[in-house]
């Protein structure tokens, strides 16, 4: 598990539900507050110095059938495909979970569990990495993790929620998540949600500058990103150089989202890399093609905040 921690905002305690789940939260409960304490379990065994049960692959050619990359104790955890221009990866949570990263920049280097690069205690034991949200100077964004605040929960924003046992739901604050009975460790909000029940937002091809980040040159076909989450609680993120809001949340529905979120566009921000392990570390293989890529590949300080994909 990912530690005993709650998250540090305005008011009462929440807790919340079970893999996948979009269960309400308690009538009344006005927050989410907490103070961290000790880490244990899942993530406290990943600090150990080798981790052989990891086998990742980076494919020579990706086809738009779903291709196993990564094994955890024998079992395949993560999938990648290729469809209309975008590039997916698939994740398991029965054997991965999620960590939330803060930036140097968007968050600052001081007081968090995960800072702006793939910590000792992930680094044999990563999976895949991928951009966050949008720049935490932006509006309609939310950033929390580890009992530490960048910038404080909104209701009725789209949220990536990771629970203190490590697995993910995403949904709407407030209206989906957070739910009974699991405690919050962090939580990342960026804008609405893009797809809700396998729907595409009414807006996507309507208001795209407004509603969905400006472009660069205001162009509706940009880089773009987006993390979903399938019925049976698969985590399921896509990206592509060319992609409208549209044609996003077109690739992570047709990938099984039945909610999903839009994390950062434009080309200086979206990449995602595979992690092939080595003996004395992982090599990072980018993705995407044509990605620009992130100087050091998050296995070195980044400015920006962002998500790795961390075998059990």
């Amino acid at each position: 598990m990912l530690s005993t921690i709650g998250l540090l905002a305005a008011g009462g305690v929440y807790v919340a539900g079970s893999r996948g789940g979009s269960g309400n939260p308690p009538a009344g409960a006005p927050g989410v507050a907490a103070s961290p304490t000790r880490a244990v379990g899942r993530l406290t065994a990943a600090s150990t110095a080798s981790a052989p049960h990891v086998a990742v692959t980076a494919p020579s050619a990706v086809s738009a059938s779903w291709t196993p990359v990564a094994r955890v104790h024998g079992h395949a955890a993560a999938w990648i495909a290729q469809r209309g221009g975008a590039t997916l990866m698939r994740f398991d949570q029965h054997y991965v979970h999620l960590t939330l990263h803060a930036g140097s920049s968007d968050g600052g280097v001081v007081g968090w569990t995960y800072g702006d690069q793939i910590t000792p205690r992930e680094i044999h034991l990563v999976v895949a990495a991928f951009n966050g949200g949008f720049k935490l100077t932006y509006s309609n964004v939310g950033f929390v993790s580890g009992g530490h605040v960048a910038v404080a929960l909104r209701p009725g924003l789209a949220s990536i929620v990771t629970y203190a046992d490590g697995t993910t739901n995403i949904a709407t604050w407030h209206d989906g998540v957070p739910s009974a009975r699991k405690t919050v460790f962090s939580v990342l909000q960026n804008q609405r949600l893009l797809v809700d029940r396998s729907v595409a937002a009414a807006n996507v091809a309507t208001c795209v500058i407004t509603c969905w980040g400006g472009t660069i040159k205001y162009l509706t076909s940009v880089a773009r990103s987006g993390l979903g989450i399938t019925a049976a609680g698969q985590l399921v993120w896509a990206a592509g150089e060319r992609l409208s809001p549209a044609a996003l949340a077109g690739a992570l529905i047709s990938a099984g989202a039945v909610r999903a979120i839009e994390l950062d566009i434009n080309p200086f921000w979206v990449a995602g890399y595979l992690y092939v392990h080595h003996a004395s570390a992982p090599t990072a293989a980018p993705v995407v093609p044509g990605q620009r890529g992130i100087a050091g590949r998050l296995l070195a300080p980044y400015s920006r905040d962002f998500l790795a994909v961390v075998a059990n």
